[in-house]
């Protein structure tokens, strides 16, 4: 997975740690590296994962600006527009959260220089975490759901379950997944590299105000699921679709129920009861963990 991405010496130090659990490396620069695995941290030494601050390595600009470089195949032009809004996608489906220098052109954003941070998200599938929701977001048919949680707490690995099951079960739905991210699919030149089953067509890179209008007149859907509606386009996007007989699966980044109460502009989402279910999740006991599942009034319907 690491190969391509990351200089011999270094892919040599990560290759002391357990590299099948790691979900997410952090550089800073001239900071120390940090390794997190499910919910903890740990630096990284020259000899795997530690504890001890003084013995864990740094980033320096080097190191930040080769692994930059490999993850746009030493073509930054090409990968302009995910570098415009903050991240790259590799070929092996990690996804690479930037920070730097905004460079603007006429009050307009063009791109970011002078890189000094990555964030390397690694996906993982979790197959069957879904399983003990997934009854419950059924009542004849399947119901809009909402998936809840802070960052890192396992929406999007949890989302692409309910996916990958709707086809394992062989309910034959139409599945529409809009990965403005690419998160979900983790599409490289159009092919998804994790498992969303046989059902799912995928629009990546696109903004969900255009993927879901042009999405449910051409591709008919039956179901669109999309990550981390955040804005009042992508409030208003979610509640025309389901103005639409289409149903939704989607996540968005708040603790608990009672945050959607103060998040600008989701009070039209709340007013008309987009949604029929709630699926609250945090990292309590890992990423994923699920504290309830609510229904369209909110009430607790399950632990």
């Amino acid at each position: 997975m690491f190969e391509e991405l990351f200089p011999f010496d270094f892919l040599r130090i990560i290759g002391k740690t357990p590299v099948d659990k790691i979900n997410e490396i952090r550089l800073r620069l001239n900071k120390k590296i940090v390794i997190c695995i499910g919910n903890k941290s740990y630096f990284l030494s020259s000899e795997g994962l530690t504890g001890n601050i003084e013995k864990a390595m740094s980033a320096d600009k080097p190191l930040i600006d080769e692994i930059f470089k490999r993850a746009c195949e030493n073509s930054v032009y090409a990968f302009s527009n995910e570098i415009r809004n903050g991240f790259i996608t590799t070929k092996g489906g990690i996804r690479i959260g930037l920070s730097g220098e905004g460079v603007y052109d006429k009050n307009e954003l063009r791109t970011l220089k002078n890189i000094n941070s990555l964030t390397i998200r690694i996906p993982r599938e979790v197959k069957g975490c879904s399983a003990n929701v997934l009854p419950y977001l059924f009542d004849g048919r399947f119901l809009n759901t909402l998936i809840i949680s802070p960052p890192g707490c396992g929406k999007t690995t949890f989302i692409r379950d309910i996916v990958y099951t709707l086809s394992q079960k062989n309910y034959c739905y139409n599945v529409l997944i809009v990965d403005e991210r690419f998160e979900i699919a983790n599409c490289f030149n159009g092919v998804s590299t994790l498992d969303v089953g046989n059902f799912a067509d995928i629009l990546s890179g696109t903004n969900k105000d255009y993927a879901f209008e042009n999405g449910i007149r051409s591709l008919r859907p039956d179901i669109i699921v999309t990550d981390e509606i955040c804005n009042k386009q992508d409030y208003n996007a979610v509640l025309n679709a389901s103005n639409s007989g289409v149903n939704i699966i989607a996540s968005i980044h708040a603790s608990n129920l009672e945050d959607l109460k103060y998040k600008l502009d989701f009070e039209p989402v709340l007013k008309n009861k987009v949604f029929s279910r709630f699926v609250v999740l945090s990292s309590r006991d890992g990423p994923g963990t699920i504290e309830g599942i609510y229904d369209e009034g909110m009430r607790c319907i399950s632990y």
